[in-house]
């Protein structure tokens, strides 16, 4: 199966960003992942609208926000006048989510759900026909570098034979090493955000490291 690689921005250098940018896409990456933390709904604040105009100033390839914000449509014109080209919100993060979903598909962009380590699916499925893509966190969100939650193996599973029903793609953020992403891959996930686990801080170029995660 093809993979969509995601390289998370909130690991990267922002003291050379415009190079990073450039050095990613030009490794073939799929889509550039924006963690946004408001400190409210996650015990972090991270990236910003800035961060994300930044960032879609020097690429093509698909922008996403990963919107780990209270009332996120209250905020969702902030990030797509900013240049995000997909935008996942948590279902717990407001009270109308089906609501947030079909206003980002009315403006021309990608809907999409996050799902927490604590989140049921069935709490989600009115939703799932109106997202094109699911990301599934396998850590608490908040903080990278932590370990893989190992009993989220089945939701993944679960979510895996009914995403053909629905219409949507998988994508996994948390603790994605190298071995992680050929088992999940091979299982039915299409996408992976790659965090300091599988991309930053290796020693080799992004390109290396994005021949060796195509070959898994």
């Amino acid at each position: 199966m093809e993979k969509i690689l995601c390289p998370s921005m909130m690991c990267a250098d922002f003291g050379s960003l415009k190079q990073e940018v450039q050095d990613l896409e030009a490794a073939g990456i799929d889509m550039f992942h924006c963690d946004i933390m408001d400190g409210s709904f996650v015990p972090n604040i991270t990236m910003g609208s800035l961060d994300v105009k930044a960032i879609r100033a020097h690429t093509r390839k698909i922008v996403d926000v990963h919107l780990m914000i209270e009332n996120p449509l209250n905020k969702v014109d902030i990030f797509i006048e900013a240049g995000a080209d997909l935008l996942y919100i948590h279902p717990e993060s407001e009270r109308y989510t089906l609501k947030t979903l079909d206003y980002i598909k009315a403006k021309g962009k990608i809907p999409a759900i996050a799902l927490n380590p604590d989140t049921a699916i069935i709490s989600c499925t009115e939703l799932f026909s109106h997202a094109e893509y699911v990301l599934v966190m396998t850590v608490n969100p908040g903080y990278a570098g932590q370990e893989f939650i190992e009993s989220l193996q089945d939701k993944i599973d679960e979510l895996v034979a009914i995403k053909d029903v629905y219409g949507f793609k998988i994508v996994i953020d948390g603790a994605m090493s190298p071995d992680r992403i050929a088992d999940l891959s091979q299982r039915g996930v299409e996408g992976f955000v790659l965090g300091s686990k599988s991309m930053f801080g290796f020693g080799k170029s992004y390109s290396e490291v994005v021949k060796e995660l195509r070959s898994l």
